[in-house]
């Protein structure tokens, strides 16, 4: 009998606490990468925003501007990632 690695192990303790995988299926992984792209295209936009914002505080030197002007950037981008993840996750929970 072949010892496991921890690797494997860890692997099926995390197996186990996930549940059995799913499969999706082709119409799923379209919308997927759907909602990815569309996310995608909104955070470029908001970077394209932002970047000018940016690039004109910086030419004024109000450095506190920009300050700002990158933690909304941030926050903006993390927010969007977060939707992103939720439809898609509620995607996936729909093959279940």
């Amino acid at each position: 009998m072949a010892l496991k690695s921890s690797y494997d192990l860890a692997m099926e303790r995390l197996g186990k606490s996930l549940g059995p995988e799913r499969k999706l299926t082709g119409e799923q992984k379209k919308q997927l990468a759907e909602v990815d792209s569309i996310y995608k295209a909104r955070i470029a936009d908001l970077e394209l925003a932002f970047g000018d914002k940016i690039a004109a505080a910086r030419a004024a030197e109000d450095f506190e501007k920009v300050q700002k002007l990158e933690q909304t950037l941030l926050a903006e981008r993390q927010k969007l990632r977060e939707e992103c993840e939720t439809k898609k996750e509620k995607l996936r929970k729909a093959t279940a």
